[in-house]
């Protein structure tokens, strides 16, 4: 996967995000725990996308190309 294309995914990912926080009513608390589930799911996307994880603990994550 090209640097463009990671670059696209992450404002993809980060506009959803802000789509979802901005527009949906839901409480504060939810909001915050859907937060940290996306960027700890994005950062270990990156770490596993750029071979730092690897296959440790069989996580399965998609396989970057």
């Amino acid at each position: 996967m090209s640097l463009i294309s990671v670059v696209l995914v992450l404002i993809i990912v980060g506009m959803g995000l802000w789509l979802v926080n901005r527009y949906i009513p839901m409480d504060g608390k939810i909001k915050t725990i859907l937060n940290i589930v996306v960027v700890i799911a994005v950062v270990l996307w990156l770490l596993y996308g750029f071979g730092v994880l690897g296959r440790a603990g069989g996580l399965r994550l998609p396989r970057m190309r």
